[in-house]
C-alpha cells in the first residue's frame, strides 16, 4: 500500500499529550528566515501560529506534467486553518520544516506582499494575461483571510489588468468581496466554485471542522448567483462508507440544485502521502469498522479503483438529472462531466 499503514500509527504530539501546554514563544521552522511570528489571543486563532513573509514571487506556474486545466496559480497562504483532515496540500507543509498534521492545521504561512506582488508581476512586459487560479493548494479565504484581507489587492490587482481569474473555496468570506468581483467581472472572466462534499453536519463537524457549514457555503452559493454569477460545486470529497450511499448522494445533490447552482462534479477521496497518515489515523479511531474497506479500496496508493469512481460518479449524474442539474444540450454549464478514465484532482486545492 506504498508505506500506508491503517493500524499502530503513533496519535499525533497534541493528541497523546493534550495538556501540554504550547512554547511560550512559538520557534520559528529553519525554512522561513526572516518571518515575523504572530500569536492572536481570540477564540477563532487560539493555538495557531502565524508566520509573516515577504514573498520573492506569487504568480506561479504549474509543472507541465501536471494534467490540470489552468497553468498558473495565486496562493496567498500556507497551511489552513479549515483543518480538514483528509486536504491533499498536507504534504507540502514538510517542505517548509512542519509536519503535514497539526502544524498544517496550526501554523500557517502568510505572504503579506501578496496584493503587492500580484501587481508587479502582471505589469511585467513577460506576462501574458493567462488565466490564474486561485484556491488550488489551500483555501484563499481560509479563516485566516479576516484578519489578513491580502485577498482585496490581489482581486484589484487582477481587476485593473483585465486578467482571467478563478476561486475555489469552502469559505463564505469570499461574500465580504462581492463588489470586488463584480467590478472585475465586467472587465475580465471571473469563474467561482464552491467545495461541498456532503450536508450531513455531523460529518461536517467531525472531517471539517474548520470550515462553514455545508449549508452556509450553499448560502453563499445562491448569494453569488442572485449577483449574477455562475457558480459551480465541486462535490468533493465524497467519503467512502461516510458520504457515498445514496441517501448522502441523493441529499447533497437536492441542495446544491437548490441553491443554484450551474453545475456538480463529484469527486471521490483521494489520500496522497501527509494526508493519508493524517487521515488514517483519524479513521481508526473515530470509525475503525471502516478500516479493512480503506485498506482494500486504497492498497494501489491514492486513489480508489476506477471502477469505484465510475460506479460514484454514474450515481452523482443520476440524481443531479432528478434534480435539473443536467440537461444534456452540447456546451451547457450545466452538464456533469464523464468521470475521467486518469483522474487529476491535483487541481484541487480542497480535497
Amino acid at each position: 500500500m506504498n508505506g500506508m499503514r491503517w493500524d499502530h500509527l503513533s496519535a499525533p504530539p497534541d493528541e497523546e499529550h493534550p495538556d501540554r501546554a504550547a512554547p511560550a514563544t512559538p520557534p520559528l521552522p529553519l525554512a522561513l528566515p526572516g518571518a515575523i511570528v504572530r500569536t492572536f489571543d481570540t477564540p477563532d486563532f487560539a493555538g495557531m501560529t502565524f508566520y509573516e513573509v515577504q514573498a520573492k514571487s506569487i504568480i506561479n506556474r504549474v509543472p507541465g506534467e501536471s494534467r490540470v486545466p489552468f497553468s498558473w496559480t495565486i496562493n496567498p497562504y500556507r497551511g489552513c486553518t479549515h483543518a480538514c483532515v483528509y486536504c491533499f496540500a498536507r504534504n507540502s507543509h514538510t517542505y517548509l520544516d512542519l509536519d503535514a498534521g497539526a502544524d498544517f492545521d496550526r501554523k500557517v504561512i502568510v505572504k503579506v506582499n501578496a496584493g503587492e506582488l500580484v501587481r508587479r508581476e502582471l505589469a511585467a512586459p513577460r506576462w501574458r494575461g493567462a488565466a490564474i487560479a486561485m484556491g488550488t493548494n489551500v483555501d484563499c479565504y481560509q479563516r485566516a483571510e479576516g484578519r489578513y484581507r491580502l485577498l482585496p489587492p490581489v482581486i484589484e490587482a487582477l481587476r485593473d489588468f483585465a486578467n482571467p481569474f478563478s476561486i475555489l473555496t469552502k469559505g463564505t468570506l469570499i461574500l465580504r468581496d462581492l463588489p470586488l468581483l463584480r467590478q472585475a467581472a465586467e472587465a475580465t472572466r471571473v469563474s467561482l466554485s464552491f467545495s461541498v462534499g456532503f450536508v450531513d453536519e455531523a460529518l461536517w463537524r467531525a472531517v471539517e471542522s474548520g470550515t462553514p457549514s455545508p449549508r452556509r457555503r450553499l448560502d453563499a452559493v445562491r448569494r453569488l448567483t442572485d449577483a449574477g454569477f455562475e457558480v459551480g460545486v465541486l462535490m468533493a470529497p465524497i467519503l467512502p462508507g461516510l458520504s457515498d450511499d445514496d441517501g448522502s448522494i441523493d441529499a447533497t445533490v437536492a441542495a446544491i440544485a437548490a441553491a443554484g447552482a450551474t453545475g456538480v462534479t463529484p469527486l471521490a477521496l483521494h489520500l496522497r502521502p501527509g494526508a493519508r497518515q493524517w487521515y488514517a489515523h483519524w479513521l481508526g479511531r473515530e470509525f475503525p469498522h471502516l478500516v479493512p474497506r480503506y485498506r482494500e479500496l486504497y492498497r494501489s496508493g491514492a486513489y480508489p479503483p476506477q471502477a469505484y469512481q465510475r460506479e460514484l460518479t454514474a450515481r452523482v449524474r443520476i440524481a443531479a438529472r432528478r434534480h435539473g442539474l443536467h440537461r444534456g444540450e452540447p456546451g451547457d454549464t450545466r452538464r456533469l462531466p464523464d468521470p475521467s478514465p486518469t483522474p487529476a484532482p491535483e487541481q484541487l486545492a480542497l480535497l
